[in-house]
């Protein structure tokens, strides 16, 4: 078996041919990717949810929108909360994924986490691949492989999200930035 470059810590964006339904403009956080799979969390599908509502102890340190995000199409009755923590050290109860984003863990009491949190969403259910599942709709074309930036966790308008990670490429996809919500109407 060929030895599989992680992708950890970046965006999987969907490309606008990518026609399932879960993933259609969606923007995918990788917080695990080896041989052995892939696992994620989408970034832009808030849920009318609010985080008060299912985790009222965590509420206070949600960002904006302070609703759980639907993570992706996998176990969804299970939350994974998802921070962004400035500096070196990360506090007990949160894990670095990728430069100063990490997992936190949900059982940890928030007064913990609280002080050194930057930013925090919630996510109900993930978006994960089998071994080499991920790479083969990567050779398909489904998704664009980008740098995340800690941002992007915690996008004040994730129906936005889809179009900022793709304009700020310097690349032609930038230009994909435009395409048509239905191009049939072009």
């Amino acid at each position: 078996m060929t030895e599989v470059s992680s992708l950890t810590g970046r965006l999987l964006v969907a490309a606008p041919a990518l026609t399932d339904p879960n993933f259609d403009r969606a923007v995918v956080l990788l917080l695990d990717h080896d041989e052995e799979g892939s696992l994620g969390v989408v970034l832009n599908r808030p849920t009318p949810v609010g985080v008060g509502d299912v985790l009222a102890p965590w509420a206070a340190l949600a960002g904006e929108p302070d609703v759980v995000f639907q993570g992706g199409p996998v176990s969804l009755d299970s939350a994974l909360g998802v921070a962004v923590i400035p500096g070196d050290e990360g506090p007990l109860g949160w894990r670095r994924v990728h430069g100063a984003i990490g997992l936190v863990d949900l059982e940890t009491p928030p007064e913990l986490l609280g002080p050194a949190i930057g930013s925090l969403r919630i996510f109900a259910g993930y978006a994960g691949w089998g071994p080499g599942q991920l790479e083969g709709e990567l050779a398909e074309g489904a998704w664009y492989v980008v740098e995340s930036e800690p941002g992007d966790v915690s996008a004040p308008h994730p129906d936005r999200l889809w179009r900022a990670v793709l304009r700020r490429q310097r690349s032609e996809l930038a230009m994909i930035a435009t395409y048509a919500d239905d191009p049939s109407l072009n």
